[in-house]
């Protein structure tokens, strides 16, 4: 079974020195997924890191952009 999940960027926050980034799971036929939006708590690096890897452009947001994720202990 694969444990990575797909889902879209709802927002990215700052809260007690990490990054909380909501993202809503995409549900499609072959994988169907709760539509809860999910809380990815991270370090800033780890935020920067990803956030430069989406190949936006410097006055973009990476609101609604597409990324793999995996939650810790599924």
């Amino acid at each position: 079974m694969d444990r990575w999940t797909v889902g879209r960027i709802e927002a990215i926050a700052e809260r007690d020195g990490h990054a909380v980034v909501t993202v809503r799971p995409a549900s499609t036929e072959a994988a169907p997924v709760s539509d809860e939006p999910v809380d990815l708590v991270v370090t800033l690096a780890v935020r920067d890191l990803f956030v430069r890897r989406l190949n936006l452009e410097a006055d973009e947001s990476p609101v609604g952009e597409r990324v793999w994720y995996r939650v810790r202990g599924e």
